[in-house]
């Protein structure tokens, strides 16, 4: 008997230790004072079901750009924003060395026909810039061709 008081004392240690280790609860059954949910005594309403709808997808830089043009700029920047393919950067401004690149399909580079186009889309995306939030005191902006030669650059 004398093995047997030591393996019920080894299991009520064991027992205890649990319990602190456990936060003191016993987490495998619900507590009186919180029931558990019941899904088949619950009444089921349209607000419990999962949404079925799906959210619009964001807008990428360049729709949100030409969106802006269309309704803030002027009619010549509107017709010259409507030829931007990608935009990168722009959005992590520390007003150190900000930059940001606009990409379209014009062609020609900084001495063909459409470089005006490009000074009329890097004053555009100051504009934009501005609006957001986002204008730097140190920015570049640098619009290029369809083969990447540069159209012009500006500031934002």
């Amino acid at each position: 008997m004398g093995k047997g008081k030591w393996i019920v004392g080894g299991i009520v240690a064991l027992a205890v230790i649990g319990a602190v280790a456990n936060g003191g609860e016993d987490k495998s059954e619900p507590k009186a004072d919180k029931p558990a949910a019941s899904t088949a005594s619950k009444p089921s309403t349209a607000s419990d079901a999962p949404s079925t709808k799906k959210k619009a997808p964001e807008k990428s830089d360049v729709e949100q750009f030409k969106a802006y043009v269309s309704k803030n700029g002027t009619p010549t920047e509107a017709a010259a924003v409507k030829h931007v393919t990608k935009i990168q950067g722009g959005d992590g401004i520390n007003d150190i060395l900000d930059s940001a690149d606009i990409y379209t399909d014009f062609t020609g580079g900084m001495m063909g026909p459409h470089a005006n186009d490009g000074k009329l889309i890097a004053s555009a995306f100051a504009d934009w810039q501005k609006s957001r939030g986002k204008s730097s005191k140190n920015g570049l902006v640098t619009v290029y061709d369809s083969t990447a030669e540069i159209l012009s650059n500006g500031n934002f």
